[in-house]
């Protein structure tokens, strides 16, 4: 488990743990009690030192390492998640009979979907498809031998940790799997659009950086995502702007984004079909940001610093 700050959140992923397996929590700066409730639960707490910076990537690589015993398995879990029943007892049952599969994930909910869009945007985002996966998120459960063998997680990548690890354990001849099956509860909180653009500019990052990272062929990691993006929240503003200071007409380029939407809409049919579309559009602005800093601070040699959203 990794977290800071997560309160209640924390409280009830404590809860859904049970009492027969090791349960190691990683701590970043917390001032809530967290770390107090972790030992009160019964499990072991490493706090990190914050003088090096933080990813969630550090510190689910420092909970690998605190495992007295080295566990067949290990579950990965965010602090603001909670397990469901039984999630545990079938992915181990899964990865048994499954020698070739390193990493196994399931159906990720969220738990308060209709508090407000963002929730509820979430909620849609988690429904993946099943079967053999490219990436897992957070949550997932690891075969630890695999997990060591790829090296763990890259501690300076500081969004898309887990889809960067899958990349190299699938190099490395491993499968992803997508069960379908209940495995978490997941609580975005998320209820000021100030926090869903920092999510959405915290995915760009990874975008870019992902990109930069396995972009090659033929892997081609998030080079799609990275260039639609940039497409659509930089090049295409760019020329509309620009293009309607030279000549005037080229300010009508304005309309391509409510056609994108009213194209995307009819296509996507289902609840929340129209406001899905219009924040999927409206959110290659903040990426098209994300993707800009993670560059401009690769130029300049600054590491790049956590983007929360809570």
């Amino acid at each position: 488990m990794i977290g800071r700050n997560e309160g209640a959140r924390l409280e009830a992923c404590l809860a859904s743990l049970g009492t027969d397996i090791d349960v190691v929590y990683v701590d970043s700066g917390s001032s809530d009690g967290s770390v107090a409730a972790a030992r009160s639960a019964g499990a072991r707490v490493v706090e990190l030192n914050l003088s090096q910076p933080f990813t969630a990537a550090r510190a689910r690589n420092a909970g690998r390492a605190a495992f007295e015993e080295q566990p067949d398995y290990i579950q990965f879990v965010d602090g603001d998640c909670a397990l469901r029943d039984g999630w545990i007892e079938t992915a181990s049952a899964f990865l048994d009979a499954n020698p070739q599969v390193a990493v196994v994930c399931g159906r990720r909910r969220e738990r308060f979907p209709d508090v407000s869009i963002y929730n509820a945007l979430c909620d849609k985002e988690w429904d993946t498809p099943i079967g053999e996966a490219l990436a897992c998120g957070g949550d997932a459960l690891m075969r630890r031998d695999a997990f060591d063998a790829v090296g763990g997680f890259r501690a300076d990548v500081i969004a898309g940790e887990e889809p960067e690890l899958c990349v190299r354990l699938r190099q490395a001849g491993w499968k992803i799997y997508r069960l379908d099956v209940e495995m978490t509860w997941h609580d975005a909180a998320i209820t000021r659009f100030g926090q869903w653009w920092k999510r959405a500019r915290r995915a760009g990052h990874a975008f870019a950086e992902g990109a930069a990272l396995h972009g090659a062929p033929p892997e081609r990691h998030w080079v799609r995502e990275m260039r639609r993006s940039v497409l659509w929240g930089l090049m295409l503003p760019i020329l509309a702007i620009g293009g309607a200071l030279i000549w005037w007409p080229m300010g009508f380029l304005i309309l391509v984004w409510p056609v994108q939407i009213v194209r995307l809409a009819i296509r996507d049919a289902g609840p929340l079909a129209w406001k899905r579309v219009f924040f999927s559009v409206l959110g290659k602005f903040p990426e098209a940001q994300g993707v800009l800093d993670y560059h401009m601070k690769r130029i300049s040699g600054r590491k790049s610093a956590i983007i929360e959203y809570k």
